[in-house]
């Protein structure tokens, strides 16, 4: 369990030269670009829909693991132990729950990854075997994004989306953590304890601005995704024969739920996988 009790006094004393102020600080203009895309600007103005949501859970499935897969291998560093919490923190599971609930038993067989969700995950293993301690940036920019906006945006969506009960929402839920803001305060003392050479410091501010630009990359393709989508399914109705209704049908809450809409996700996915080709560092 989570040690939260002795966080005020380290939270007061925090300086311009403790990491996790230089992280706030470097990533200033990349935190406002990513919550300034589309697809973040739809969940805060409540306007979320569910095919977003499934795409941005199948990204978050594809992030976590490799993240997680990574912390866990690692967990004795001296640069990733002491922020290692996966009691409090491990999203993992919870997203599996979620798409199990969205998708069905054999979800792993429906979900789609975008290519940058790939060049992210990719990344994510490369650093975990030749510079763990650049997972210290990864951890701190998507754990407490998840425990400060992530708590504000699982009530956008259940709301958006008329969930019921959590359900599809395990992955904003956190019961290992009684206080949010206690714990990051215990996170951010941690991580500052960790010691870097100045070249090890500077790699970990690099590489979380990189965290950044790369979940903005996450959130434009999945945009594009949907809105490529939308249009093929707007044109295909319009311009071909009429479909019949047992066919392609819309739920009161706005989910495509035929078989045409995920061939049409399926077919942009591999056109977008060709023309990215392969990831070159």
């Amino acid at each position: 369990m989570e040690t939260e009790k002795k966080t005020h006094t380290a939270a007061e004393q925090m300086t311009d030269r403790d990491l996790s102020e230089q992280i706030k600080k470097v990533t200033k203009e990349s935190h406002v670009r990513a919550e300034n895309t589309e697809l973040m600007l739809s969940f805060q103005r409540g306007k979320v829909t569910l095919p977003q949501y499934k795409l941005l859970l199948c990204s978050l499935y594809e992030i976590y693991q490799a993240l997680e897969e990574e912390l866990d291998r690692n967990s004795d560093h001296p640069s990733v132990a002491p922020i290692y919490f996966p009691a409090e923190l491990a999203r993992l599971k919870s997203i599996e729950k979620d798409l199990e609930y969205f998708y069905g038993q054999d979800w792993r067989e429906k979900i789609v990854i975008p290519a940058a969700t790939k060049r992210y995950s990719h990344r994510l293993r490369q650093i975990g075997k030749e510079n763990p301690e650049f997972l210290l940036a990864h951890a701190y920019t998507r754990y407490l994004g998840d425990l400060s906006g992530g708590q504000v945006l699982g009530r956008i969506a259940q709301k958006s989306m008329d969930l019921k009960n959590g359900d599809g929402l395990s992955f904003f839920a956190f019961p290992g953590v009684s206080s949010p803001n206690l714990f990051k305060q215990l996170y951010r003392s941690r991580m500052n304890s960790v010691e870097l050479t100045e070249q090890e410091r500077n790699g970990v501010l690099e590489e979380a601005v990189r965290a950044f630009e790369f979940n903005i990359q996450v959130f434009e393709d999945l945009q594009k995704m949907l809105t490529v989508s939308d249009n093929t399914l707007q044109s295909s109705m319009t311009q071909s024969k009429p479909v019949k209704a047992n066919t392609l049908h819309m739920s009161g809450n706005g989910i495509y739920t035929s078989s045409l809409f995920r061939m049409v996700l399926g077919l942009f996915v591999a056109l977008a996988t060709v023309s990215v080709g392969m990831y070159a560092l």
